[in-house]
């Protein structure tokens, strides 16, 4: 983003964002490593990122897309579902990945996520 398009961002949010980025999981560095200096097929990614007062895990602002690498503590999440539709309404769409499935098929993973990015607005 150019300085002039910047979004505002509280400075906590980019403090807590950058203290997460320090203390990513395993699943988070592997999927970090496969999407990182855009590795997936020149998509560019950032981590740890504020928006809507919510920090995701990954996001591609060229095609709107957020992911986010979870544990079992966000099974039935009602956080999760608030924090979704905040995100959808903002205009991005979601997938989530288990932690397991990240570091069991990290290549599925990214067909997976190559194939949402590839496939926006439809």
């Amino acid at each position: 983003m150019k300085a002039g398009n910047r979004r505002h961002v509280p400075e906590q949010h980019r403090d807590y964002a950058r203290a997460m980025r320090s203390d990513s999981t395993k699943a988070e560095n592997v999927l970090w490593q496969a999407l990182r200096n855009k590795q997936l097929s020149g998509f560019k990614f950032k981590r740890q990122v504020p928006i809507e007062n919510y920090i995701v895990d990954f996001v591609c602002f060229e095609s709107r897309l957020v992911i986010e690498v979870d544990g079992s503590q966000h099974i039935e999440s009602e956080y999760d579902k608030v924090r979704d539709a905040a995100l959808t309404a903002a205009g991005f769409r979601l997938l989530r990945f288990w932690n397991d499935e990240i570091l069991k098929n990290i290549d599925g993973a990214c067909k997976h996520i190559l194939f949402e990015l590839r496939n926006v607005g439809e």
